[in-house]
């Protein structure tokens, strides 16, 4: 008898090995349970329709998009398509964010094709929502508060659809090179890793391995090699516009003495400044200040601008932390400077983390579309009660900052922005350190510790009542708009409790 000498003896049981399995030559073992998991072969799929197919897709799914191609996405529309052709209906979306080329997917809420919508609502398809378009209440999430929901399982995503500048053959992902580059890819992070079935769509594939990865290929399932998944001049902007308004400087002015008076401005001072005229302007105020103080800071965080990026290069701060590159100086810094670094949305802004970005932000500059007394804030609807913005970063960065101020004009065409309460509540006021108008600043009574540090230094502090009576001087007392009973939103704050529900506009 011979005996084959790779044969060995293994016992039934062992110890620290729960279910013990011989191994076989030529066997596929363990994974079998793995069918989709390919070898050199690769992940790539020829259309859109199969990758769906494969993964599963049937009625009542929940399907996932991220928004760093911005307005210039062309995934988002491509795909429901595709959806509405394959016959399935009741579809609820998880956009990061949508934007106004997203109109057309109103087609398919008319259709049926779309149910809701949980994550952001914007311009044209938050109006819709207003107008009671969709069959239930859409969810509103602050970018925090999404990557909470998912973690949890409060909302589940079964296919995320992953736009992909750059991609190879097993799905590690780039978003710093290529046609549609648009730097860093911090709100897919979250979708990759926890959807049922991810599909990576490309109009750049490229040999294995791409690097430098964002997404990498032990969280994509599918590749789809496509024409066009952006239109590279809507992406990003070349160049962010600094407001020009004597107003908004003035504004911007009056925010950087805030923050120079207020104790943060030494070396170490973190930050977060949108992408709006005015904090940039804002922003840029602060630039001034830290050089003729000598300070040096330790990161910025959020949506990363050319400016950051100056000041990075500049020696002002130390790192960057980008969850969206908004321009195009930020995609080329992410994709060579060291100390510009990619995050995820998580890193950033999940409270249900072990520690996030914004718990470690000094000052966070945000906007409003309205300002109570109570110093709640919205940023959902405009003053005529219609739903047209996504909630973003401002409860996360108002929640953890040292200090939230509030930029706003006293009142945009004929509507004070100060009132005695919100149409809705987005931020709450407990979260909210000061209001910055042209005309005055207001601090939150709660914060006595920055009131005493800003008394006597030429800042034209008022109280909150009295900005609001400035306002309604100038422009009238505003009346309420029209509201039915229905429920049209529900504005879900970052913890997953409910902080405001938003009536259907009639």
């Amino acid at each position: 008898m011979t005996l084959d000498k790779n044969v060995r003896v293994i016992p039934d049981t062992l110890p620290g090995i729960k279910n013990v399995r011989s191994f076989q030559a030529g066997a596929t073992s363990s994974l079998a349970e793995m069918p989709r998991t390919p070898k050199r072969c690769g992940k790539i799929v020829s259309t859109v329709r199969e990758a769906l197919h494969r993964a599963g897709i049937r009625d009542g799914m929940t399907l996932s998009f991220h928004h760093h191609l911005r307005n210039g996405d062309l995934v988002v529309n491509m795909v429901l398509d595709i959806v509405a052709e394959m016959g399935i209906r009741d579809i609820t979306l998880a956009p990061s964010a949508l934007f106004p080329v997203h109109e057309a997917l109103l087609r398919h809420v008319k259709n049926g094709v779309i149910r809701t919508i949980q994550g952001s609502v914007n311009g044209p398809v938050g109006q819709a929502a207003s107008h009671g378009e969709f069959v239930a209440p859409v969810v509103l999430r602050s970018h925090g508060g999404r990557v909470r929901a998912i973690q949890t399982g409060d909302l589940h995503v079964d296919i995320a659809i992953l736009a992909a500048p750059s991609a190879d053959q097993m799905g590690n992902v780039s978003g710093v090179i290529g046609p549609s580059a648009c730097g860093s890819l911090g709100y897919a992070f979250t979708d990759a890793q926890y959807a049922d079935t991810v599909i990576a769509i490309t109009d750049n594939l490229l040999p294995y391995p791409v690097t430098p990865f964002s997404l990498l290929q032990t969280e994509v399932d599918w590749v789809v090699p496509v024409e066009k998944i952006g239109v590279p001049e809507k992406i990003v902007s070349g160049t962010l516009k600094i407001t020009q308004d004597p107003m908004r400087l003035l504004i911007a002015e009056q925010v950087a003495r805030v923050v120079e008076e207020s104790g943060l401005l030494i070396d170490g001072f973190s930050m977060q400044a949108g992408a709006g005229g005015i904090s940039l302007a804002a922003s840029a105020c602060i630039r001034e200040s830290m050089k003729k103080r000598g300070v040096r800071g330790s990161f910025i965080s959020g949506g990363i601008t050319g400016q950051s990026v100056d000041m990075l290069k500049e020696g002002l701060f130390r790192t960057l932390l980008d969850v969206q590159s908004f321009d195009l100086e930020a995609v080329a810094s992410l994709a060579c400077n060291p100390n510009h670094v990619e995050m995820s949305a998580s890193f950033y802004a999940n409270t249900a983390a072990k520690g996030c970005v914004v718990d470690m932000l000094d000052v966070a500059v945000l906007g409003a579309t309205q300002v109570d007394t109570d110093f709640n804030v919205n940023v959902n609807t405009e003053s005529d009660g219609v739903l047209l913005h996504g909630i973003g970063g401002h409860m996360d960065t108002a929640a953890g900052a040292k200090i939230t101020v509030i930029v706003t004009p006293l009142f945009r065409g004929r509507m004070p922005m100060v009132v005695d309460q919100v149409i809705t509540r987005t931020t709450p006021g407990n979260t909210v350190d000061v209001v910055v108008t042209e005309r005055g600043i207001a601090v939150n009574p709660g914060r006595k510790d920055l009131l005493d540090n800003l008394r006597g230094k030429g800042l034209p502090l008022m109280d909150i009542h009295d900005l609001k009576k400035m306002a309604e001087n100038m422009t009238g007392v505003p009346s309420m708009p029209p509201f039915g009973e229905r429920i049209i939103g529900i504005v879900e704050y970052r913890d997953g409790s409910i902080i405001d529900v938003i009536r259907q506009r009639v």
